[in-house]
C-alpha cells in the first residue's frame, strides 16, 4: 500500500503536516474541499439528505429542524427503528451472510465466535420477545451491565427493537455506582453475566450487579453464562439468559419509534459528583452514527472495524455498536486486557483478522509506545488503512509513532474530537481531505459549526486559544435533555455564554484559517482517566465515605500514560493517625465505590486545604501543585501557610 507521501516538517518549530495519497482520495467516500462549502450554505437541509440516503423511515418528518433554545428538535414527527436499520434492511442485501461481529476472547485456547447479520438479526428478535415476555414496554428503561461480548450488543438492538430505553454500564464500575445509575434510570430489567475474564482472571460480575440491584425498581436480573463461574441466583428474580433464549420466539416485529423518543440514556461523571443521565433520541442519533463512521473512517463493505473501546462508554456505543451496523460493516470486539497474556495481543488479533480500521486512545498508544517496536514487528499489519484515536487530545510523540509504525507510514491518523453528549464524532480530520497534523484535531464535520471564544464570548483570533462552543443548527446526534433534570441540562451546558450557544467545557486554539482546532483538555473538574471521563467531586464523594475522612480535594495530574490520574488531598478526623495501611484503605474505598479506573495515584494527608475566607477551596492551588506550575496569588487564602506545608509533600518545584 502507498505511504502518505506528501508530507511537510517545518525544522523551525516541529510542526508536521501529512495529506492524504491520490490513492486514499480515490477510495474516500468524500475527498472534495467543497463539502465543507455545500453543508454550511444550509445545513438543516444537508442533515436532511443525509437521513433520507442513509436511514428507513417507516414514515417522513414533517419539520427537518425544530429550535426553541436551549432545546433542539430532528426530523420531526418521523418515524424510524435503530435495529430494524442496523438489521433488517442488510436482510434484503448480500450483506446477510457476511460477518456482523467477531468476538475474540481473552483466553488464547478459546475459539472466537462470528456472528452474521443473520445470525445477529435472529438473536435480537429472539432476546427483544424474552424483554416483552418479562414486561418491558416502549419507554421502559432496561440497564445492561455486560463485558465486551456479543450479547451487549444483542442486548442494546434487542431494547431499541421495542422502543425500551437501555442504559449500559461499563463492566468495570463497581455494585455502587451500578446502583446509583439504575436507581436514577429506574430501571425495570438488568442484563448481566456470570463473569468475564480480565488479565486471566473471572471477575465476578453477577456479585457486583446484585449489589447494583439493591434498592431499585429492578424486578428481573437476566445472566449471561460467560465465564461458568459459581453464582448466586434469587429465586423469582435471577434468569439464566440462556434458558430465555432457547424458548423464545425468533420474529419480533420493530417498534416505530418517533425521531424524538429516547434511544437510550448514558450515565457520565459531572462536577456535582452525581452522574448525570445523558439522553439520546432515535432519528438523529443514527444519522450521525452512520455518517460519522462512514466519512470519518472511510467504512467500505470488506472493512474490519476494531474500536477498542468498552460499550459502557459512548465511544462503544456509536463505533462498535451502532455505526458500523448500520453501514453493514464488520465489528471485532476482543473481552479482555490489549497487553494478556503477552504485549503483542492486540497485534496478533490485528493480524488474525484482518483488521483494517484501528480506533484507540492516545492511552494505549502512550502505553504500547513505551513497550517497544519488537512487539510490533512480530506480526503482519499490512491490513491496516486507517488509524484512529478517541478520547483526549494526543500528544506529538505518540501521534507520529502510531503513525509512522503501527500504520507504517501509510495509514491516516483521524484525531477525533467529541463528547458523551455530541453523540458521535465532530471535529476531526475527513481521510480523504485531511490536513493530518500531530496535536491538531480537525474541522468541524460538515453540517456543524463550532467556534471559540474568550471569557467575554468573543472569537478569539487564529492562534489564540479560548473555550470550545457548538452553534445552531446543532449536530442531530447532541444531547436532548439530562435525564430527570432540565435545569442541570440548562446549567451545564446552556448558561455560560447563553442558551444557544452550546458550551462543551473543553479549552481549544484556533489553529489556522482552514478552520483547524487544537483540542487543550477539560476546563470544568472532569478528568479524563485512560479515556475514562470521571468527576472529582465522585471521588471526593467515595472517600468522604470513609470513617477516617473528615473532608477531601481531588485533583487531576498529568500521566505519561493516562493522560490523567486523580491527586486526592484529605484531611483526617480529628484523633486519626495517618499510615500507610490507612492510605491504602482509602484507595480501596475508592476502588469499591466507583472502580478501579477511579483508583487515587496519590493520597496526600494533609491538616487542611487552601481556602478562602468564606471556607472554599481552591482547587486552583492544588491543580498548580500536582502540575509544578505557578501557585499564583494567595492573599485571599484564610490559611496560606498550608501552601507551602503542600509544597513540600507534593514535591513542588517552581
Amino acid at each position: 500500500m502507498a505511504k502518505l507521501t506528501k508530507w511537510v516538517k517545518e525544522d523551525t518549530d516541529n510542526k508536521f503536516v501529512f495529506w492524504p495519497t491520490e490513492e486514499m482520495k480515490k477510495r474516500a467516500w468524500i475527498s472534495e474541499e467543497s463539502i465543507y462549502k455545500e453543508a454550511a450554505k444550509d445545513p438543516v437541509a444537508f442533515w436532511a439528505v443525509r437521513a433520507k440516503e442513509g436511514l428507513e423511515w417507516f414514515s417522513p418528518w414533517t419539520e427537518t429542524y425544530q429550535w426553541n433554545p436551549p432545546y433542539y428538535k430532528w426530523f420531526v414527527n418521523g418515524k424510524i427503528n435503530a435495529s430494524y436499520n442496523a438489521l433488517d434492511r442488510h436482510m434484503k442485501t448480500g450483506r446477510r451472510n457476511k460477518p456482523a461481529i467477531i468476538w475474540e476472547p481473552e483466553p488464547v485456547n478459546e475459539p472466537k465466535r462470528v456472528l452474521t447479520f443473520n445470525d445477529l438479526y435472529c438473536e435480537v428478535n429472539k432476546f427483544a420477545n424474552v424483554l416483552k415476555s418479562l414486561g418491558v414496554k416502549k419507554g421502559d428503561r432496561v440497564g445492561i451491565y455486560l463485558p465486551m461480548i456479543p450479547e451487549v450488543q444483542i442486548a442494546m438492538l434487542a431494547c431499541s427493537r421495542i422502543g425500551a430505553v437501555h442504559s449500559v454500564v461499563f463492566s468495570a464500575f463497581s455494585g455502587e455506582s451500578l446502583k446509583s445509575r439504575m436507581q436514577d434510570a429506574q430501571a425495570k430489567v438488568l442484563v448481566t453475566a456470570d463473569g468475564y475474564y480480565r488479565r486471566g482472571k473471572i471477575i465476578n460480575l453477577k456479585a457486583n450487579a446484585d449489589i447494583g440491584a439493591n434498592d431499585t425498581s429492578i424486578e428481573k436480573i437476566i445472566v449471561v453464562k460467560r465465564a461458568g463461574n459459581e453464582v448466586k441466583l434469587m429465586e423469582g428474580r435471577d434468569l439464566w439468559w440462556h434458558k430465555l433464549m432457547s424458548k423464545a420466539p425468533l420474529d419480533c416485529k420493530p417498534e416505530p419509534m418517533d425521531s424524538e423518543d429516547m434511544l437510550f440514556t448514558l450515565y457520565t461523571s459531572g462536577t456535582t459528583g452525581k452522574p448525570k443521565g445523558i439522553v439520546h433520541h432515535t432519528g438523529g442519533y443514527l444519522t450521525v452514527a452512520l455518517w460519522t463512521s462512514k466519512w470519518d473512517f472511510d467504512l467500505h463493505d470488506e472493512d474490519v472495524f476494531w474500536c477498542t473501546a468498552d460499550i459502557g462508554w459512548i465511544t462503544g456505543h456509536t463505533y462498535a455498536c451502532y455505526g458500523p451496523l448500520l453501514n453493514g460493516a464488520t465489528i471485532l470486539i476482543y473481552e479482555g486486557s490489549l497487553d494478556y497474556p503477552q504485549r503483542d495481543r492486540l497485534w496478533e488479533i490485528v493480524e488474525k483478522h484482518g483488521v483494517t480500521i484501528f480506533y484507540t486512545a492516545p492511552t494505549a498508544i502512550r502505553m504500547i509506545l513505551g513497550w517497544g517496536e519488537e512487539w510490533l514487528e512480530k506480526h503482519d499489519l499490512t491490513s491496516l488503512r486507517l488509524l484512529g484515536t478517541v478520547g483526549e487530545p494526543i500528544n506529538q510523540d505518540a501521534w507520529l509513532w502510531y503513525f509512522r509504525h503501527v500504520g507504517g507510514e501509510r495509514c491516516p491518523v483521524i484525531d477525533t474530537w467529541w463528547q458523551t453528549e455530541t453523540g458521535a464524532t465532530l471535529i476531526n480530520s475527513l481521510p480523504g481531505i485531511g490536513p493530518f497534523i500531530p496535536t491538531v484535531a480537525g474541522r468541524s464535520f460538515p453540517g456543524t459549526t463550532h467556534d471559540i471564544l474568550d471569557e467575554v464570548g468573543s472569537p478569539v483570533k487564529i492562534g489564540e486559544g479560548g473555550y470550545l462552543v457548538q452553534k445552531s443548527p446543532f449536530a442531530p446526534g447532541m444531547i436532548r435533555d439530562v435525564y430527570k433534570d432540565p435545569e442541570r441540562y440548562k446549567s451545564q451546558y446552556w448558561s455560560i455564554y447563553g442558551d444557544k450557544t452550546y458550551y462543551t467545557s473543553d479549552g481549544a486554539i484556533k489553529w489556522d484559517e482552514m478552520g483547524n482546532i487544537r483540542l487543550t483538555g477539560r476546563v470544568d473538574d472532569v478528568m479524563k482517566v485512560a479515556g475514562h471521563r470521571l468527576s472529582t467531586a465522585e471521588v471526593e464523594n467515595a472517600l468522604t465515605q470513609h470513617d477516617s475522612v473528615a473532608e477531601c480535594a481531588v485533583v487531576a495530574a498529568p500521566h505519561d500514560i493516562k493522560g490523567e490520574v486523580p491527586i486526592a488531598f484529605v484531611v483526617l478526623k480529628q484523633g486519626t493517625t495517618s499510615s500507610a495501611d490507612l492510605v491504602s484503605k482509602l484507595v480501596k474505598q475508592v476502588v469499591k465505590v466507583i472502580g478501579p479506573t477511579a483508583k487515587p495515584e496519590e493520597i496526600v494527608i494533609t491538616d487542611s486545604l487552601p481556602k478562602t475566607r468564606s471556607g472554599k477551596i481552591m482547587r486552583r492551588i492544588l491543580k498548580a501543585l500536582v502540575k509544578g506550575e505557578t501557585v499564583g496569588d494567595t492573599t485571599t487564602l484564610m490559611n496560606p501557610e498550608t501552601v507551602e506545608d503542600l509544597k513540600e509533600k507534593v514535591g513542588y518545584t517552581r
